[in-house]
């Protein structure tokens, strides 16, 4: 391998290097040199990068990092308390009623959704770094806690310890890029079929009648099989209170009163913004007293939520195992128990899924208000790994940021992360004294309010831009849609990810090629000029060989490869271009690499001494003419 000017390339390290080392010296700038005999100190070098680590980790500023409440509780002010105390009770009275729907969702009794609300919160306002994100459980991941535990208790706690310790793994190894492979089109293919899913859950609660089914299409057969047994009075309930919550949305969406607005038009305004934030609180409230009027003379009216145990969850270790259910008079099995390991092998992909999505949907939450700031997904994935850690030991089951409650959040003023205390605090107080009022609630009317909610997550709007846009980025998303609706949701989501990663492959392989003809100054000797746009890595060597090899055999001129936007090449590239080289030289056609990276070169060192690198254009063209002008 032979550059032909590679001084040029290096010089500003050269000038500086000792002496000894200059004659030895290959590869770019990218590059740290060292000696042979630090080969020969692994021990020492390991030694001083653990011991930079423990000082690093050390530091105050990994500190402040970690523990963003230090960083801003100094500045804390009587205005950011005021800020916080309302977001956070505003934002508790949306908690408290999708809490109950939202355990529904997830198969189990709708204590288990405030048990999930508390914990996750105080913890979050611990090591929190964003005050929009409302610790709990969120639709998504209550539709992905039922696929995964199946509606059994046990098994949803302990899905929250361990999606929390996975979370937390993956926050302590900078895995928060793994979001990046869950591209728009199948983040958008996804949320749309899990609300349709969700939607879905709801219709038996809805209409009064029994259902069951894990996916969408399951869950509407159970519907029809059903229907026959639908009850008028939730029916009518149901559908008023999906009506009137429509309708008290869009107080929330009156435009802001003006400045020079009077005292009783800016008192008005912000009723009817209130009136339509706590809109799921007021129709729970309202229809829990149409229940109790009825419920004194008839039991039948409406189906209610049922019993709730008063008081705290007890505080105890996830429960790492399930006891055998026996008769008390006989000792015979009526239900059979689970080891550990029989209950995380049913949970399944669920534990890698969960966390990523959880994580997903924490991100979406910040990025919807973040004003331009930066995002830790490093310190988000921690905070939500230990809220969900903790939470498992109140029995709650696995929650992250939900972007409803974060407009809450935002739209309230919320300040900092203590918001969330209030929000916590406000859970608690339910469970102590509010429970025994729980029992009135009808199922119809939290089954609207997931409905009214849930709705607006279907994101028709970006399919427009995507057929606008780029056609094909629909494609990922409609298979991740309706692998969704069909298969459990984490097949469905790896289905549409797969999709993506096929696409990403494919244009990996296929490079795009510029071809110019061009000629010497010289003498105007002829010569073709081709340039990949990207890296030479194996799945598009063979392409890029045999369209190389076209152009040289129909036009018969040197061939000039500009690798100006190569930046990385594999040990395939490098046996594909010595072929390359054989074929050019067994035509006598010459064959010249024009501005590769010498830290690209290396790969390719050992191809062949016909291989050849140029930097400038002069020599470039000096060399064409001297391979082919007699002497």
């Amino acid at each position: 391998m032979a550059y032909d000017n590679p001084a040029v390339v290096i010089s500003d390290l050269t000038d500086t290097m000792p002496s000894e080392l200059k004659g030895s010296y290959r590869g770019s700038n990218e590059f740290i040199l060292t000696n042979d005999d630090d080969r020969h100190k692994t021990s020492e070098t390991i030694k001083s990068w653990l011991s930079k680590k423990y000082h690093g980790v050390a530091r105050k500023k990994v500190l402040y990092k970690r523990l963003p409440i230090i960083s801003w509780m100094k500045s804390y002010s009587q205005q950011d308390a005021v800020g916080d105390l309302v977001a956070g009770i505003t934002v508790g009275l949306t908690v408290i009623p999708q809490a109950l729907a939202y355990s529904g969702i997830a198969g189990l009794d709708p204590a288990y959704g405030l048990y999930g609300s508390f914990m996750g919160c105080f913890v979050y306002v611990l090591l929190g770094s964003n005050a929009n994100v409302p610790m709990g459980p969120s639709a998504i991941s209550s539709l992905l806690t039922f696929q995964s535990a199946g509606g059994v208790w046990q098994r949803a706690v302990l899905l929250s310890f361990l999606t929390g310790i996975v979370e937390i793994l993956m926050g302590l190894f900078g895995l928060g890029f793994l979001i990046n492979f869950v591209s728009g089109p199948v983040s958008s293919g996804y949320t749309s079929a899990v609300s349709l899913i969700i939607l879905s859950s709801q219709v038996k609660d809805l209409l009064g009648i029994p259902g069951s089914g894990q996916t969408f299409v399951e869950m509407w057969k159970s519907v029809i099989a059903n229907i026959h047994h639908t009850r008028i009075l939730d029916t009518v309930l149901g559908f008023s209170c999906i009506i009137v919550l429509l309708l008290m949305r869009l107080l929330t969406l009156r435009k802001p009163c003006p400045a020079n607005a009077s005292k009783s038009e800016f008192f008005l305004s912000k009723l009817f913004w209130l009136i339509g934030t706590a809109r799921n609180a007021i129709i729970v409230v309202i229809t829990g007293v149409i229940a109790y009027v009825c419920y004194q003379t008839d039991k039948s009216y409406f189906r209610l939520i049922g019993d709730i145990p008063p008081g705290l969850p007890p505080f105890q270790s996830p429960p790492f195992s399930i006891p055998d259910v026996r008769n008390e008079t006989t000792g015979e099995v009526i239900t059979k128990g689970e080891t550990f390991m029989e209950m995380v092998s049913h949970l399944g992909s669920g534990l890698i899924v969960i966390p990523l999505i959880a994580l997903l949907e924490n991100i979406a939450v910040c990025k919807a208000f973040a004003k331009g700031k930066t995002i830790d997904a490093t310190q988000e994935l921690i905070a939500i790994g230990a809220s969900n850690v903790v939470n498992s030991f109140a029995l709650g089951y696995p929650g992250t940021g939900s972007l409803s409650r974060g407009a809450v959040n935002n739209a309230s003023g919320v300040r900092t992360p203590l918001g969330n205390l209030y929000t916590g605090l406000l859970v608690l107080f339910a469970l102590l004294f509010l429970t025994p009022m729980f029992f009135y609630i009808p199922k119809a009317a939290l089954a609207a309010v997931i409905i009214a909610a849930v709705i607006f997550m279907v994101e028709v709007k970006v399919v427009k831009p995507m057929w606008r846009s780029k056609k094909t980025d629909l494609i990922p998303g409609l298979a991740a849609f309706f692998a969704c609706l069909v298969f459990p949701l984490e097949i469905g989501i790896l289905f549409g990810i797969g999709i993506n990663v096929v696409f990403i492959l494919y244009h990996a392989a296929r490079p795009k090629i510029r071809i110019e003809y061009l000629a010497t100054s010289a003498h105007a000797t002829k010569y073709l000029m081709l340039t990949p746009d990207r890296c030479l890595i194996f799945p598009s060597v063979d392409y890029v060989r045999k369209l190389i090899s076209k152009q040289g055999i129909r036009t018969q001129v040197p061939i000039v490869i500009d690798c100006s936007h190569i930046y990385g090449a594999d040990f395939t590239a490098a046996k594909v271009i010595e072929i390359l080289i054989a074929d050019f030289r067994s035509r006598n056609q010459p064959l010249i690499f024009y501005n590769l990276k010498p830290s690209v070169g290396q790969v390719f060192d050992d191809v062949s001494d016909d291989f050849r690198v140029f930097y400038t254009h002069d020599s470039l063209e000096e060399e064409i003419e001297r391979k082919l002008l007699p002497h």
